[in-house]
C-alpha cells in the first residue's frame, strides 16, 4: 500500500474525531421541575475557595497554605452583565473553585459558557482552560490545595467534554482508542474502543473527548451533562462527545455530589445553569 495512504488510514482509525460525528438518541424528559443554580443576582448559593496566590505552585505541593475561603474570592467570582444579561463571571487569575451548596443526583445539567479575553500566568499562552466538575465532595481544596474531589467535564479549547478524575481517590471507566496526536496517556473516547479506567494522579489520568464541538471564541456554548447514578454522558452544543461509567471515590460508587466551577487561568462567563431530574440516560450512536 502507498505510504501516504497507509498513514491516512491508520490516523483515521486511531483518531475517531476524524470519523463520523456521534449522535444522541433517547434523550430523557424531565422527571420533575427544573432548578436554576444561578439566580442572576448574587452567589449566596455558592461557596468560593482559592488556591495559591501564585498558581504555578499548584502541582508542586508547596509548604505554604492556599488562600482558602476569604473575601478575596469576590475578585475572582462575581455576577456581571454580559451581552445584556446576567452572567456568573470567573476571572481565572487565581485558581480556585466555586462550589454550589446543593447535593444532586440523577439529573440533566445545562449551563452555557463563553470565553473572555484575559489569560493569566502560568497558562497565558495556552488554550483557555476551565472546568465543570460534578459529584464534588469532601473538603474544599483537598485536591492540590485548590479544588474538591470530583469528576470533571473539561472546558478547555480543543478538549471540551474530556473527562478528568479530580483527586487521587476518583476513578472512572470508559471506552477509548489510542490517539498518537494527543499528549499522554494518548486516549480518546470511542464507543467501540477498549475498556479503560482513568484515575486521578495515575498514568491514565484522562480520556479525551471524541470530537471538538466548540463554537468559535466569543460565542456562547451549551453543555449538556446527563448523570444517572454512577454513569454520565457529556454533550457539547448538541453533539455527544463522551460517556463514562463506574464512577468511584475510594473504590465506592460515586452517585451524587455538588456542582463545582473552576477558575484555572482564563476569563470565563457562565449563564443559564439549569438542572432538572431525569430517570434515564440518553444513548450515544
Amino acid at each position: 500500500m502507498h505510504t501516504t495512504l497507509a498513514f491516512t488510514l491508520a490516523l483515521a482509525v486511531a483518531t475517531p474525531a476524524l470519523a463520523t460525528p456521534l449522535t444522541l438518541t433517547d434523550v430523557p424528559k424531565a422527571a420533575g421541575p427544573a432548578v436554576s443554580l444561578f439566580n442572576g443576582k448574587d452567589l449566596k448559593d455558592w461557596d468560593a475557595w482559592l488556591g495559591y496566590a501564585d498558581p504555578a505552585l499548584t502541582y508542586k505541593r508547596p509548604p505554604v497554605a492556599p488562600i482558602g475561603a476569604t473575601a478575596q474570592s469576590a475578585e475572582i467570582f462575581k455576577v456581571v452583565r454580559e451581552d445584556g444579561r446576567s452572567a456568573l463571571y470567573v476571572n481565572g487569575k487565581i485558581w480556585g473553585s466555586l462550589v454550589h451548596k446543593g447535593d444532586f443526583k440523577d439529573y440533566h445539567l445545562r449551563p452555557q459558557y463563553k470565553w473572555g479575553k484575559e489569560r493569566w500566568a502560568p497558562r497565558e499562552t495556552q488554550a483557555p482552560n476551565n472546568g465543570l466538575l460534578y459529584h464534588s465532595h469532601g473538603a474544599p481544596g483537598v485536591v492540590w490545595g485548590t479544588w474538591s474531589q470530583a469528576v470533571e467535564f473539561e472546558i478547555m479549547t480543543g478538549s471540551i467534554g474530556m473527562v478528568v478524575p479530580v483527586g487521587e481517590a476518583i476513578s472512572v471507566v470508559t471506552d477509548a482508542v489510542d490517539d498518537p496526536s494527543l499528549i499522554k496517556p494518548n486516549l480518546r473516547y470511542a464507543p467501540a474502543g477498549r475498556v479503560v479506567t482513568a484515575k486521578g494522579g495515575a498514568t491514565d489520568w484522562n480520556v479525551e473527548a471524541y470530537s471538538d464541538a466548540e463554537k468559535p471564541a466569543g460565542e456562547w456554548n451549551t453543555l449538556d451533562l446527563y448523570v444517572l447514578g454512577d454513569r454520565a454522558v457529556h454533550v457539547v452544543n448538541g453533539v455527544p462527545v463522551l460517556e463514562v461509567r463506574d464512577l468511584k471515590a475510594d473504590g465506592q460508587p460515586l452517585t451524587h455530589g455538588a456542582i463545582q466551577l473552576q477558575s484555572e487561568g482564563a476569563e470565563t462567563f457562565f449563564r443559564d445553569i439549569v438542572l432538572e431530574p431525569i430517570r434515564s440516560l440518553p444513548k450515544i450512536r
